[in-house]
């Protein structure tokens, strides 16, 4: 059992994956620190899904990540830093590349600076397949070439190299975690798996992107389960480290597959605000996870088919949390 005076801080508590970080931290018996953005409205996001017996647990700060006070007042005193808070909107990157690259890039370094001042353990950052671009071989490794293809994804491509030049220069124990497509409850309609849902529950035909990409997608409790894992492995700092399924299928088979577990049919038409500048579209990612097994132990446990129905089943209960036609934010 954790030391409870051992404060793990989680920036971007408030987004999908950050709110199921933050419930397991608890459940494990760590102290949480949860960084959330401030709104006037003082909402938390996707913290306001987890039960209220566990966010009674959990210390939540709001701040910004582009303000370096806010960030340095949420790292002092932390022992673990799990770096989760970026702006992950590819559309909304298109329309304010300013705000993406601020808050990702500069919002990263305010976070390795605050780590340089106040010495935590370790700091996770998170990263994300979108610096790797459209395949150029697959299963796609750690060294595979970066491209940024869109402006959320250079700058992606930004915060971590300043994640790895702190390693380098300062000796800041930074470990890269890179998830592929992470999908499951309390995700957004920006991401593909709970628009297609959402849709196929609400509308009389699907309006989508491009269907012929091709993604690798991990269940959110398994994506969650390998940064739990970076607390003590051995050998990783200074490291990047693929998370995925090792299952490639295209987003329209990915569509039909959906439609089968849930017993519906509908046709598709696509959207041209859903479809990216055609020399941004990245057309292929596929993940090799296989540095994730060999230092953190860690293998994708959820077949894509009991991910998607806890999805639906999680969708179906919680309908007030979506509204099908969004898109982008």
């Amino acid at each position: 059992m954790p030391d409870r005076n051992d404060v793990a801080l989680v920036t971007g508590a408030g987004g999908f994956i950050g709110s199921h970080l933050v419930e397991r931290l608890v459940a494990e018996g760590h102290r949480v620190r949860a960084f959330v953005r401030y709104t006037g409205r003082q909402e938390n996001g996707a913290l306001r899904m987890v039960p209220p017996e566990v966010l009674r647990e959990v210390e939540i700060v709001s701040g910004d990540l582009r303000s370096q006070d806010s960030v340095f007042r949420a790292v002092e005193g932390a022992r673990w830093v799990f770096h989760l808070g970026a702006l992950i909107s590819i559309p909304y990157s298109y329309v304010s590349p300013e705000e993406t690259v601020a808050s990702n890039v500069i919002g990263t370094l305010n976070v390795l600076q605050a780590a340089r001042t106040f010495g935590p353990e370790r700091v996770i950052h998170t990263s994300s397949s979108e610096v790797y671009g459209t395949a150029r071989y697959v299963p796609m490794d750690e060294s595979h070439p970066l491209q940024g293809q869109s402006p959320y994804s250079a700058s992606k491509i930004g915060a971590d190299k300043i994640a790895e030049s702190f390693f380098r220069s300062y000796g800041v124990p930074v470990v890269t975690i890179r998830p592929f497509n992470t999908y499951g409850p309390r995700q957004s309609t920006r991401a593909v798996i709970p628009t297609v849902i959402t849709q196929y529950l609400r509308e009389e035909k699907l309006t989508l992107g491009n269907l012929h990409p091709t993604r690798d997608f991990t269940f959110v409790s398994d994506t969650v389960d390998a940064f739990l894992r970076t607390l003590d492995a051995k050998d990783v700092l200074g490291k990047e480290i693929n998370l995925g399924s090792s299952r490639e299928i295209s987003i329209g088979d990915l569509v039909h597959l959906i439609g089968e577990l849930m017993g519906m049919q509908k046709t598709t038409s696509q959207e041209n605000k859903r479809v990216r500048p055609v020399a941004s579209e990245v057309e292929r990612l596929y993940a090799d996870p296989s540095l994730a097994s060999e230092l953190l132990g860690w293998n994708a446990k959820t077949s894509l088919e009991d991910g998607l129905r806890m999805t639906v089943e999680w969708v179906k209960e919680n309908a007030s949390f979506y509204r099908s036609m969004e898109y982008g934010r």
